[in-house]
């Protein structure tokens, strides 16, 4: 094709470039730089003047923060906000995302009018391209998950495609994901825009300033050191792009980041683009892994190379970035998407005889996951970081607005733990993060399964002394750099990882391990687990203060919340008083040093005289539950294991097998069972111990998927589902761990009080679903009267009704049991009835009525009783 050709001829870029992709900056009005730092003292400092920086100083400053000022080495756009393709989407397969790209669009539009600056947006709307079955079941899945969010999104028929990019080769297009007001802006013009914007607020920009080193002082401030001076800052936020690895080894922190090679063309004016009345729509062509868009009168599209195509900066990682490098270009490489350009030009044909006047290669930077680090750091007080960045532009407004309302309120405006920088810990090596960001890269475009996991990097360092034993017996599953088993192959299994939108070859193996739970005894993992040691002469203080619950006394455990000044859900964890003022506190594995910080924080805040040990890779728990726990483990142990001797809810020191053990009478499975919390080296023993212990009564392994199914049936929710940083304690039924009542002043405890003063507008109801090969997972819409009214939290097959269970957040008027409502699944809305929840009764509940003399005829619910 005469376009290959003109590649060869035309594509080349050398990295001493630096012309911009196009030539908006004359329309946008550069400033002048201003290489001062005209004060000493900030409230925040801003380290990076990329649109991501930017953005967060205009919205610091406009909602009225004194005293913003950004520092930027080279000058404002530099490094991968100058030479992007500006794409914009209302899309995103996340939730709460999708309020970060919508707000930045909102924003995007009235930003001209604000400013001044003229930012060169478009609005074509764009069109995600189905042409296989299982990307249209894909859509169907994102629609769901897209119908209870305001934004509009649309599923398409090949018609409508063709209507809207009428340049489009049909022949493989089977339905269209769109996504009207999608469509680009010009990074630059934006990013000049918001530096007015912030300017006229009060904040200042100034560059070229290089920081140089960063000082943490006694009290939490900032040294900012720079060759013109220091500046004493109350906080710093780290928004330096692709030098975000050297500003955090200031301070000693390793940010897991590392620069990709992303490359996009231009071509040449296309006669047939010319000729249309009105602006294409991008598209996004998924099996060809490429975005398509106009460009003046021809086309601009960028490909993602597949894992073991693509390219990375890694000499960045080890060496640094180049001193100098500011606005320079990778050498292109065209050879390396040829086989992109093939397939776009078989899907727009009239590419074929376009030629490519611009290819543009430069570096993004990417976390593990492709997602950003957005927030407070742990363990480094008032460092704040936005980085990582894999699709700044679209991010760039919504994360200015997010962190700055942290800033201010002092808690996250809504949920976004997928961003938290504290998911990362030591087990993220340099290896790993390249692993990872090859993995991401060239899975861009792949389908976004339910429970999807990914391989790259894996297994790391922080593997549970079990990992060994059981990785060929089992399908593993990822957890905060952990493995930890989802289920177990039993010969004529058919093994391995199986993604599918439907139920798939776990589907009876989960069963079984259920039935294993229920009816005889089962041992799972449980060491991702975060856990923590708190002690000193104020911890049950700090704790009174910190948790909506009561201490527990010593020897005993109980379930309590961090709640947010606003009354939200930050946190659930387990607390245990092991002796006088020691206690363990005990989170999920996603929740480590989410949960880790924000205690720290409270110390601090409050002068607590507490010291806190992060425990978590030193302790291996074991969970054993079922009917007959007591008896395996009372072959173990001379301690007497029996109802009245070790009730629910309490903890203690014990051998297990000569092994020290805390035990903990408490199961998530609503079982009879303990966590067993050991030294991590005893874990094997520990575990060998028990299942020879546990033949004659049949023992054997599950794992999460099982669990999840159990605890569901219970009625118990989960952190991160049915409660988070979105929800309230009241509206998500924990009212009896929340003691309103009790003398400490907590944390949300006033708010709290007002909001069941008011009453609630909505509740999480407990649904069970009449389906077919499908179940819910949460997150899906709510329907009622041809409406959507809530969404799913989560969901799963109950094995005990042999139905569909799933919590949703419904309006309170349409919460009460009986109920009928829709829940939309693939693209069907299948019937969901409120019942009366636990479906199934805990063992807990079960002894205390047989006690009574009030045995229920079975151990669950019958389906008459639901109601």
């Amino acid at each position: 094709a005469a376009s290959t050709g003109a590649a060869k001829r035309r594509g080349e870029c050398c990295s001493s470039r630096k012309r911009r992709p196009s030539d908006s900056r004359q329309a946008s009005g550069e400033e002048n730089p201003s290489p001062s730092l005209g004060k000493d003292r900030a409230d925040t400092v801003i380290i990076g003047g990329g649109c991501i920086g930017v953005s967060l100083a205009y919205h610091l400053s406009k909602a009225g923060m004194k005293d913003v000022v950004l520092l930027e080495k080279s000058e404002l756009t530099a490094g991968s906000t100058w030479h992007a393709a500006g794409l914009t989407t209302y899309f995103h397969p996340g939730i709460n995302l999708k309020k970060i790209h919508s707000y930045s669009i909102k924003l995007y539009e009235k930003l001209e009018e604000e400013t001044g600056q003229v930012v060169g947006f478009h609005q074509p709307g764009s069109i995600r391209i189905a042409s296989t079955p299982t990307r249209v079941d894909e859509f169907k899945y994102q629609m769901t998950r897209a119908g209870w969010h305001p934004t509009e999104q649309y599923l398409i028929t090949p018609e409508k495609v063709q209507e809207l990019f009428p340049l489009l080769n049909m022949d493989t297009v089977l339905a269209g994901l769109y996504n009207p007001g999608d469509g680009h802006i010009d990074p630059y013009s934006l990013t000049m825009a918001l530096a007015a914007g912030a300017r006229k607020y009060g904040a200042q920009l100034n560059y070229p300033v290089q920081v140089t080193n960063l000082n943490c002082r006694s009290d939490g401030t900032w040294e900012v050191e720079t060759p013109l001076g220091v500046i004493q800052a109350k906080r710093v936020v780290n928004t330096a792009g692709f030098w975000a690895r050297e500003v955090g080894k200031m301070i000693g922190l390793q940010h897991p980041l590392i620069p990709v090679h992303h490359q996009y063309i231009v071509t040449s004016s296309i006669p047939e683009v010319k000729a249309l009345k009105r602006e294409l729509p991008v598209i996004r062509d998924l099996e060809g892994s490429y975005y398509l868009r106009q460009e003046r009168d021809g086309l601009l599209f960028g490909p993602y190379e597949r894992q073991e195509k693509m390219k990375l900066q890694d000499s960045w990682v080890t060496n640094g970035v180049p001193p100098g490098f500011g606005k320079e270009l990778f050498e292109s490489d065209l050879d390396r998407i040829m086989e992109h350009i093939e397939t776009a030009m078989e899907m727009v044909p009239v590419l074929k005889q376009a030629d490519i006047i611009n290819t543009i290669a430069g570096p993004i930077t990417y976390s593990p996951d492709i997602l950003p680090m957005v927030g407070p750091h742990q363990g480094v007080r008032n460092y704040w970081v936005a980085i990582g960045f894999g699709y700044g532009i679209i991010h760039a407004g919504g994360i200015g607005k997010y962190l700055s309302d942290w800033i201010l309120e002092e808690e996250p405006p809504f949920d976004l733990i997928e961003l938290d920088p504290n998911r990362y810990g030591k087990w993220t090596t340099t290896e790993y993060t390249a692993a990872k960001a090859r993995e991401s890269y060239g899975f861009n475009n792949i389908v976004g399964y339910p429970k999807e996991e990914r391989f790259a990097g894996r297994p790391t360092e922080r593997v549970s002394e079990l990992y060994d034993l059981l990785k060929s017996k089992c399908s593993m599953g990822f957890h905060a750099g952990w493995e930890q088993p989802h289920w177990f192959y039993k010969p004529g299994d058919e093994t391995g990882y199986k993604p599918s939108f439907r139920r798939t070859n776990w589907f009876d193996p989960v069963g079984r391990e259920y039935k294993q739970v229920m009816e005889k005894v089962g041992v799972i993992d449980l060491s991702p687990f975060g856990k923590f040691k708190v002690k000193g002469t104020d911890s049950v203080k700090l704790l009174d203060h910190l948790f909506a619950n009561v201490v527990p006394k010593v020897g005993s455990t109980n379930i309590s919340h961090m709640l947010t000044p606003r009354g939200k859900v930050y946190a659930e964890l387990t607390v245990s008083q092991l002796y006088p003022g020691e206690f363990m506190l005990v989170t999920g594995s996603g929740s480590e040093l989410h949960d880790l910080r924000w205690i720290e924080e409270e110390v601090v805040r409050g002068g607590y005289k507490v010291d806190i040990e992060n425990m978590t890779d030193e302790m291996g728990v074991l969970g054993v539950a079922g009917p007959y726990a007591r008896h395996v483990l009372q072959k173990l142990t001379a301690e007497d294991l029996s109802d009245s001797s070790f009730k629910f809810l309490q903890s203690r020191h014990l051998k297990l097998s000569d092994i020290s053990v805390t035990a903990i009478r408490i199961s998530y499975t609503g079982e009879l069972g303990w966590e067993l919390y050991h030294r991590k080296e005893d874990s094997v023993a520990l575990y060998s111990a028990i299942m020879e212990a546990g033949q004659k009564e049949q023992i054997d392994n599950f794992g999460t998927y099982a669990l999840n199914a159990l605890r569901l049936e219970k009625g118990f929710r989960a952190w991160g589902a049915e409660m988070n940083c979105d929800t309230n304690p009241l509206e998500a039924g924990l009212e009896y761990f929340i003691k309103l009542n009790k003398p400490a002043d907590f944390i949300g405890k006033q708010v709290l009080k007002q909001i069941k003063e008011k009453g609630l507008k909505r509740r999480l109801a407990y649904l069970m679903l009449e389906t077919d090969n499908i179940d819910p997972e949460g997150n899906e819409s709510v329907w009622h009267n041809g409406k959507v009214i809530g969404n799913t939290t989560s969901g799963c097959f109950s094995y005990c009704a042999q139905q569909s269970l799933a919590f949703a957040y419904v309006p309170t008027e349409l919460s009460k049991v009986g109920q009928n409502l829709e829940v939309e699944l693939l693209g069907k809305n299948y019937s969901a009835t409120i019942i009366k929840e636990p479906l199934v009764l805990t063992e807990p509940t079960r002894t205390c009525l047989q006690r009574k003399g009030r045995s229920p005829k079975t151990w669950f619910l019958e389906k008459g009783d639901t109601k």
